[in-house]
C-alpha cells in the first residue's frame, strides 16, 4: 500500500457507525493523509482506575513508533505486512494488545505507464480505490512512546500503523499491496483489550472481495501534499 489515502468522515457518522462512547479528538477531514499526520482511529481501553473499557475515537499520528524506540525519526512505519505480524518486535506486541479501527474513504497508489519523464523515468498515474459503498475500515495496531525528555501528557507520542496484505486481481495490477479490513462482525473482538492471543486477533483479518472494490484513475494533484480537497478523489473524467 502506498502512502496516502482519504479521511472525511464527520464525529456524527462515526458515531453512529461504531457506537463511539467518547471523541477524545478528531482531525479535520483530508483527501491526502500522509505519513505523520494524525488520522481517525477507533479504540477501546480501559479506565485506570475503574476498569471500565469505552470505546473512543482518538487521533494517534501515522507511522507507527515502537515503545522501546528511540524515538519518531527515521523513515515512518506507516504499514505492517501481516506474513510477519507476529515475528517483528514493532509489531507483535501490538497485534497482542493494541489494535485499532482506521476508517478511511479509500486510498492511494500509483500505477507505471508506458510514457517516460524528460529524464526517461515512468509517468506514474495515480488511483483512487475504495469500497463501492461505505467506508473501508482498515485494521490497525497502536502504540504509545515516551520522550525521557519530557514530563506529563505531552511526553507521550500515540502512533498508529496500516496492517497490509497482497492485493486482489480487481486492485493488483495497479500495486502489490492492500489494507487489510475487519468485518463489522468482528470488531468488538478486534478491539477487546482483553483479548490477547494474537492468533485469534490475526483470524479476525480479511481481504477485501475484489467486487466490493472500485478503482479509477485520479488526477496528479495528489502528489502534492499540500493539495488536499474532494477534488482528489473524483475520477479522472470529472476532475
Amino acid at each position: 500500500m502506498c502512502g496516502r489515502y482519504a479521511a472525511s468522515a464527520d464525529e456524527g457518522a462515526l458515531r453512529e457507525l461504531f457506537e463511539l462512547e467518547q471523541v477524545l479528538e478528531l482531525p479535520p477531514a483530508s483527501w491526502n493523509v500522509a505519513p505523520t499526520d494524525h488520522v481517525p482511529a477507533v479504540v477501546e481501553r480501559a479506565d485506570k482506575a475503574t476498569g471500565i473499557v469505552t470505546r473512543r475515537l482518538i487521533a494517534p499520528r501515522w507511522g507507527l513508533v515502537p515503545s522501546w524506540s528511540k524515538g519518531p525519526g527515521g523513515p515512518p512505519m506507516i504499514n505492517a505486512r501481516v506474513e510477519t505480524l507476529a515475528t517483528k518486535p514493532a509489531f507483535r506486541a501490538a497485534l497482542s494488545k493494541r489494535r485499532c479501527l482506521l476508517p478511511a474513504d479509500g486510498y492511494y497508489e500509483w500505477y507505471e505507464t508506458e510514457q517516460r519523464t524528460a529524464r526517461g523515468k515512468p509517468v506514474k498515474q495515480p488511483f483512487f480505490i475504495k469500497p463501492e459503498t461505505g467506508l473501508l475500515v482498515m485494521a490497525g495496531l497502536y502504540e504509545f512512546w515516551k520522550d525521557p525528555s519530557l514530563d506529563g501528557p505531552e511526553a507521550w507520542l500515540t502512533s498508529v500503523t496500516i496492517i497490509t496484505t497482497r492485493a486482489t486481481d480487481k486492485v493488483g495490477h495497479i500495486h502489490d499491496r492492500m489494507p487489510m479490513t475487519v468485518p463489522p462482525e468482528a470488531w468488538a473482538a478486534w478491539l477487546d483489550p482483553s483479548q490477547d492471543d494474537a492468533e485469534a486477533a490475526h483470524e479476525l483479518l480479511t481481504v477485501t472481495r475484489p467486487d466490493d472494490l472500485d478503482a479509477y484513475a485520479v488526477s496528479t494533484a495528489v502528489n502534492t501534499v499540500a493539495n488536499n480537497s474532494p477534488d482528489l478523489v473524483q475520477p479522472l473524467a470529472e476532475s
